[in-house]
């Protein structure tokens, strides 16, 4: 596997999360606007895709848990170790991404198993808009309540601005018109956000098993339920059990998404 140099982005300046605001994130003791954790998970999804092409798109793993910040323009490194084989033939690389001044920013592992990982019967249930958010908080947040994203459509030919935010390089997706994986995770981050109002919050970690991948015209249905919710020095974090259904119901990806929710303020704003 080669490593995989790119300069990164914020893509959400304009975002609703202002914890990629300069100013409100240096709030919470930040140098500047955080680069979105989906987007940082799109670097790392690289290196897997360009060694195991559309096999890894359709049955394989990848981990990744954001340590510190990536920032807009900082020159950022993806790095794979040595592989490692299971007794069954299933291959494990772990990764990190490095910025320049050498830095761990995120780790993780990308795997191919030897053989399609069976995608389970779809157990999220359907959930209906709410018509009032409620805040985000440990009661809204419970662990078993439902949440979802409405239906959309993946369009191929609309693809290339959303592989240029994310600085991908690789003709697979164009070539096989098919969504890229960070495309696909940032529904576990709006399940969340268009579920319950949230202030400044922060993604910590996905671990995803690929099942399908989503090609041109299909339709994405992405629902999650909360499994936990919980306080940690200052932070509320929670996790969710997120499904991403197309078709008929089919599962193209199982995630585990977490978050800090409610993060500790570094300081108190300046008035006036």
């Amino acid at each position: 596997m080669q490593e995989y140099r790119l300069r990164a982005h914020n893509t959400a300046t304009a975002s609703t999360n202002r914890i990629h605001d300069d100013t409100v994130a240096r709030e919470y003791g930040f140098g500047g606007g955080l680069v979105p954790g989906v987007d940082v998970y799109a670097y790392m999804t690289h290196v897997p895709a360009e060694a195991w092409g559309e096999d890894w798109l359709v049955r394989g793993t990848i981990r990744a848990r954001f340590l510190t910040p990536v920032y807009d323009g900082d020159e950022v490194v993806v790095v794979p170790a040595g592989p490692v084989v299971d007794a069954g033939g299933g291959v494990t690389v772990p990764l990190e991404v490095r910025n320049a001044a050498g830095d761990t920013c995120a780790t993780g592992e990308a795997g191919l198993p030897a053989e399609a990982v069976p995608a389970p019967p779809p157990r999220w249930p359907a959930v209906e808009p709410a018509v009032d958010l409620p805040e985000a908080s440990p009661e809204a947040l419970l662990p078993g309540t439902a949440l979802g994203v409405d239906a959309h459509r993946f369009v191929a030919d609309r693809a290339g601005e959303y592989l240029a935010d994310v600085r991908e390089t690789l003709p697979l997706y164009q070539d096989r018109r098919v969504a890229h994986p960070g495309w696909l995770l940032r529904d576990a981050n709006y399940v969340l956000s268009r579920n319950v109002v949230l202030g400044p919050w922060i993604h910590v970690e996905s671990v995803v098993q690929h099942h399908a991948a989503v090609g041109d015209g299909e339709v994405v249905a992405t629902r999650a339920t909360v499994t936990r919710e919980w306080e940690h020095k200052g932070h509320r974090f929670v996790e969710l059990d997120v499904g991403v259904l197309v078709g008929d119901g089919g599962v193209a990806a199982q995630v585990r998404h977490t978050a800090i929710y409610r993060p500790r303020r570094h300081r108190a704003p300046a008035s006036g």
